[in-house]
């Protein structure tokens, strides 16, 4: 339950930001408000992502589960304090973003937690079932996120943050009442310079990304922006020193040891490859459905949110048949061979993605959704079990805060790797298409010119957010009042944007489902390189094991 609400809530704005926006009476596209955005966006993932190392290692210290606890009670505060956002413009995006980060902070308390409390009470024959359901229910949360995101913005927006209350309640009460400490708790000193070196270093490398997406001096992303390239080396800088604190800190926030043993460094690798992989493609699967799809068969742009979360269903599916099964049959016959055909399977459909025509027959999406959510269910449950079994009992409320920390910062990676590769690829076709086909259609040369040459990252977001583009685009220069109603309705129906962006669309959807599956293949060998399962810890250093 707890990792089920906080994952849905990691992704439950992107659909209804739309209607969030507008509920505050802020537009996200206008100069200046991009940043609003891409924190509402990112701003739970990377605050999770950062977070989750430290929360774990004081489970270790403190107890686990009253971590665990404390984790609800605050991601219901913060759900509360969400829907009752009484400000507009950019007060209210401000609100919602600092309390969505409190919201990050409850989340992550969960997260880090759940897999070690699970862990520590299922014995080692029923790991694997107890761990996929876990990590299979998270993984479904992302996506069902879209779909409830979708749904209740239609009632309110406000209600998108209220379906958090209930569960933050309920889930409080329960967790206090019923839960007990089973595992092994260590009791020592905080790692003051580990906890802020790495606090610091990722928030910073994970931030600039961010603001990579974002253009900058006449280029359509802002990886030449001093700031970015500043924060990225202030980053780097920081996590090397924490590499090296921890090495020579009595009580280090995290073994750096632990990568000696083989299943967990081979088994974080492949979940950080895989879910930057994954990130892109539930990024660009939204894009595709309700920029060019969805439209082209019909759906209001308005309505496209909540149909792209529907469409998406059968990824949600895969995962809920693959995971719980193969956590099973992971217990009996080893993890290696499901984690490795798992990330096999999801290669395959981001091979048969670039294949498909941009207007595709849905059967056939909907089978390569449905292939890739088996085999990311496949590879998630059984190598959450190999690498939280593969390490000593007092240290699998930290291990577990870095098996989230790979996966939350691989989300956030994505964001920044695939949209990079997305507008690279538009920058060089989208200008001249747009401006072409717009003049055909009446609009003035200068205008259609000023239009083609915004950053596409525009564009992109203007279809993610379900706006008409054009319409969106052309509404402040005033040219859809002068043109004739035929070309009116040419330029906002649904086929003039769908047809004019699918061409550039999918060249970069080549690229970045290309690399993908790329990363999905180096995933699967470093799965298959793991080697067999050995007992807890026997893989680190004499003396390791206590913590020594």
């Amino acid at each position: 339950m707890g990792v089920l609400i906080a994952t849905i809530d990691s992704s439950i704005v992107i659909i209804s930001l739309p209607a969030i926006f507008r509920g505050i009476g802020l537009d996200p596209l206008a100069p200046g408000n991009i940043g609003y955005l891409l924190w509402m966006i990112l701003g739970y993932t990377l605050v999770s992502a950062v977070l989750v190392v430290a929360l774990g290692r004081l489970g270790d210290m403190f107890g686990r589960v009253r971590m665990y606890n404390l984790g609800f009670a605050v991601f219901a505060c913060a759900s509360l304090a969400l829907s009752l956002d009484p400000l507009k413009g950019g007060g209210g995006a401000l609100w919602l973003i600092g309390f969505r980060i409190v919201q990050a902070v409850g989340g992550a308390m969960l997260t880090a937690n759940s897999a070690a409390i699970l862990t520590d009470a299922f014995p080692a024959r029923q790991r694997g079932m107890a761990l996929g359901i876990n990590q299979i229910t998270g993984l479904a949360g992302m996506f069902l996120g879209l779909l409830a995101g979708g749904v209740l913005a239609t009632v309110d927006w406000r209600a998108v943050f209220w379906v958090s209350v209930p569960f933050g309640v309920v889930g409080t009460f329960w967790s206090y009442r019923s839960l007990r400490e089973t595992g092994t708790r260590r009791p020592g000193r905080i790692d003051w310079v580990g906890n802020l070196t790495f606090t610091a270093g990722a928030g910073s490398l994970l931030a600039s990304i961010t603001y990579g997406i974002q253009p900058y001096g006449g280029h359509s992303t802002g990886w030449t922006n001093p700031w970015v390239l500043g924060g990225l080396s202030t980053g780097v800088l920081l996590l090397a020193v924490f590499c090296v604190a921890e090495t020579r800190i009595a009580e280090p926030m995290f073994q750096l040891r632990l990568f000696r043993i083989r299943a967990f460094a081979a088994g974080n690798l492949a979940a950080l490859l895989i879910a930057i992989a994954r990130g892109g493609m539930q990024f660009m699967l939204i894009i595709w459905l309700q920029g060019i799809w969805l439209p082209l068969h019909g759906y209001d742009f308005e309505r496209t949110p909540l149909w792209a979360g529907i469409f998406m269903l059968p990824l949600t599916v895969g995962f809920l048949i693959g995971g719980p099964a193969s956590g099973y049959l992971s217990d009996r016959f080893g993890s290696r061979l499901f984690a490795t055909t798992g990330l096999l399977l999801v290669a395959v459909s981001f091979v048969g993605l670039v294949a498909l025509p941009v207007d595709f027959p849905y059967p056939a999406f909907a089978a390569l959704l449905l292939l890739s959510g088996l085999g990311q269910g496949m590879f998630s449950a059984p190598n959450t079990s190999a690498i939280m079994g593969s390490v000593p009992p007092e240290q699998r409320g930290v291990a577990s805060g870095m098996r989230s920390t790979f996966q939350n910062s691989g989300t956030a990676l994505s964001i920044g790797l695939f949209f990079s590769l997305m507008v690279a690829g538009l920058a060089g076709s989208l200008p001249h298409t747009m401006a072409s086909g717009l003049q055909a259609q009446g609009v003035p040369a200068a205008t259609a010119d000023q239009l083609a040459g915004l950053p596409p990252v525009s564009t992109l977001f203007a279809t993610f957010l379900g706006n008409n583009p054009v319409g969106h685009l052309l509404g402040p220069s005033g040219v859809l009042n002068t043109l004739p109603a035929t070309n009116v309705r040419a330029l906002t129906g649904n086929r003039f944007f769908p047809e004019l962006v699918s061409g550039p669309f999918h060249h970069g959807l080549v690229t970045v489902f290309g690399a993908a599956a790329a990363m999905a293949l180096v995933g699967a060998l470093a799965s298959a390189l793991r080697g067999r399962p050995t007992p807890a810890g026997s893989d680190l250093p004499t003396g390791s094991k206590k913590g020594q």
